[in-house]
């Protein structure tokens, strides 16, 4: 993984092999980055993603393997208890094109992926919300 910081914008390749989640805290906390905005595109041949059940306010995952173009990697990197949080979601297609995607839980690029991270002025925490099952916003 390289990158080039630009004032408030982060240009980042990230190479075969590598895990997209785990590079992006890596960047992020090298940065000292407390709220940005994330988005991406590139190819990835293992990836998984989940769907949260608002009736039971769980997870449900799924893997896949193969040959995936990624159609949009979007999100938002913050706080939670003072410390990096990230809440990202991918969308893939395969050789059929067949989209798959959901909440991203990881991602291993196949060929490259390029990412922008757009750094914003402040910080904005996350609390658990009991009734929702999530982690949220809290202002």
């Amino acid at each position: 993984m390289e990158y080039r910081r630009f004032d408030q914008t982060i240009v980042a390749r990230i190479d075969k092999g590598e895990e997209i989640l785990e590079n992006l805290q890596i960047i992020c906390e090298k940065e000292q980055i407390k709220l940005a905005s994330v988005s991406a595109l590139g190819a990835v041949g293992e990836f998984t993603v989940g769907l949260f059940d608002t009736a039971e306010k769980k997870y449900h995952s799924c893997m896949k393997k193969g040959d995936f173009e990624i159609v949009s990697l979007t999100g938002t990197v913050n706080t939670m208890n003072g410390k990096y949080y990230a809440h990202i979601h991918m969308s893939a297609g395969d050789k059929d094109y067949h989209v798959f995607g959901g909440h991203l839980n990881r991602a291993v690029v196949s060929g490259t992926c390029e990412m922008v991270i757009q750094i914003i002025s402040g910080s904005v925490d996350r609390v658990y919300d009991e009734q929702v099952g999530l982690n949220v916003y809290q202002f």
